[in-house]
């Protein structure tokens, strides 16, 4: 399904002193991606403003996610007929619509009562929740499509969850022209205060001359003895919960060792900081692939959904295989999540930064097909990305980006990273990425590539499936295969400017200048 037929300008909003405000219902649906729904949804009622069709707009997504988690719930309740991987994946949509309602009532709550906000952080924050919601809900489609199966639920599911993605569509697209401001949209952001004081006792500096990281409680993992916890998920499960960052962060100190568990770090365990003794000292290790009968979103070896959450100098191995198809080292989809001299290893889909706010330094990133991918706004800044040699007849595309709606504020920025290989990769095909969806966004940028990477930098996903409603861009780049002189010629693909590029940096992508001091981690802000 074509939501639109051509891309518009990187982050355009409409200021809440536009006549859209005031304008009528038909009005606010023609700038939305789904004008016919969008009409058959919205009251009609001259007198509702842009801001109470918007308010409407996200109740009734409310009540859509509730009906589909009332409909997953119905299936998991008659299971006998069920398989095992269609259970895994109704339990996937049953999370993540849960998710969604939470994330969709604190948008409700938020705007209830004001036609403005306070901050343009506020504004990243309702646009970051928003833009999750509809991740959620396609991550719950693609599972449940993913699976072959003759009582399979997805044909019951499909228009359901296709109707509350259309509404969540509505919602976001009525909420960035009815409540983001004019200062968005040139994307300059004022650092804002999280709530943090500063540090009353030594805490952590991860580098040296870095920042202070204020700690609230120290823990110590050793799987040999001599620590407080022998697993890192027991001191996981000790961790405070629902903590909101002002006292600093718990932290797990993780002794060099082999540690052969998978590793969930739940919602509720927010601000949580795991330090390791280094890349290949201490590793995390797991095996779970698609052929364990489990979705792509179950196989990871660590699963972070803590926001908050900090990862430094340590490995994550899922060591499945190519021949196993997908298996995930790290699964993110924790706002404001940060690693940090961290090594992720395996073949296909290495690295899942599912949705949300994330950032990436001076980490190693091995893989095969689509290996950095989701939906997440991510910047990887400074780091080693290794194509890995795939099976044979198989290419590389080091991303697979996943954002589904012209209005989302999701994208993966690589900045300053080095593309070589990970070992000999003879004739194998290496490009830069792939549309997985329809508004696949992907930006790479003052980065070295070396001459792995194809002529033609990108490669089609199906035959002409979003070559012109993506946005894939190249700045600045160097080494021998970054000449664009034999690029692909979709109507998606740009060579950017400064102008341009500096959407994608940390500062305006993912907003770091405002919450990245307090991780202590380094970060350029800007080109």
């Amino acid at each position: 399904m074509h939501f639109l037929t051509c891309l518009v300008p990187l982050f355009l909003v409409l200021s809440v002193s536009s006549p859209l405000v005031l304008a009528s219902k038909d009005a606010i649906c023609n700038d939305t991606p789904f004008p016919p729904f969008c009409k058959s949804v919205l009251p009609s009622n001259d007198s509702f403003s842009i801001h109470d069709h918007g308010r409407f707009s996200v109740n009734q997504s409310i009540s859509s996610a509730k009906a589909l988690m009332s409909l997953v719930q119905g299936f998991l309740d008659h299971q006998d007929s069920l398989s095992e991987t269609m259970i895994h994946a109704l339990e996937d949509c049953r999370l993540l619509e849960s998710s969604n309602i939470e994330f969709l009532s604190k948008t409700l709550e938020t705007i209830r009562s004001t036609d403005s906000l306070a901050s343009s952080g506020d504004e990243d924050d309702l646009l970051t929740l928003l833009s999750a919601t509809m991740t959620n809900q396609q991550t719950c489609l693609d599972g449940l499509e993913s699976i072959s199966s003759p009582s399979n639920p997805a044909s019951a599911l499909r228009a359901p969850l296709l109707n509350g993605t259309m509404m969540y569509s509505v919602s976001l697209a009525i909420f960035r022209h009815g409540w983001v401001s004019d200062a968005r949209q040139s994307r300059t952001l004022i650092a804002r205060k999280l709530g943090r004081k500063p540090p009353t006792s030594p805490g952590l500096v991860l580098y040296p001359g870095g920042n202070v990281v204020k700690v609230i409680q120290t823990v110590v993992v050793n799987s040999s003895g001599g620590g407080d916890f022998r697993t890192i998920s027991e001191a996981v499960a000790a961790a405070p919960n629902n903590t909101d960052g002002s006292n600093g962060f718990y932290v797990i100190r993780a002794a060099a060792g082999i540690y052969n568990e998978y590793v969930n770090i739940i919602s509720s365990k927010k601000y949580l900081m795991m330090i390791g003794d280094g890349i290949n000292k201490t590793i995390i290790t797991g095996n779970r692939s698609v052929a364990d009968n489990i979705t792509t979103f179950d196989t990871a070896t660590l699963i972070v959904t803590g926001q908050g959450f900090v990862g430094v100098n340590m490995t994550i191995r899922n060591t499945a295989g190519a021949a196993n198809k997908q298996a995930v080292a790290v699964r993110s989809n924790a706002d404001l999540s940060t690693f940090y001299r961290c090594s992720f290893e395996a073949y296909q889909d290495t690295l899942y930064p599912h949705s949300f706010r994330q950032f990436y330094r001076e980490c190693d990133i091995y893989g095969t097909i689509d290996f950095i991918f989701g939906n997440a706004a991510v910047v990887l800044q400074n780091c080693n990305i290794f194509p890995r040699l795939p099976l044979q007849g198989q290419f590389n595309a080091v991303t697979a980006q996943g954002r589904t709606d012209i209005n989302q504020n999701t994208g993966t920025s690589v900045q300053n990273c080095t593309i070589t290989p990970a070992e000999n990769l003879g004739s194998t095909a290496t490009y830069l990425g792939r549309p997985w969806k329809e508004y696949s966004r992907a930006v790479f940028m003052d980065s070295f590539m070396d001459s792995l990477i194809h002529p033609a930098g990108w490669i089609a996903w199906s035959g002409d499936f979003a070559l012109n409603t993506s946005y894939y861009a190249e700045f600045n780049n160097s080494g021998p295969g970054s000449n664009t002189s034999n690029r692909v010629t979709w109507e998606g693909f740009h060579i950017i400017n400064a102008t341009d590029a500096v959407n994608f940096t940390v500062s305006n992508l993912i907003s770091g200048a405002s919450w990245l001091p307090a991780t202590g981690v380094p970060y350029n802000a800007d080109l």
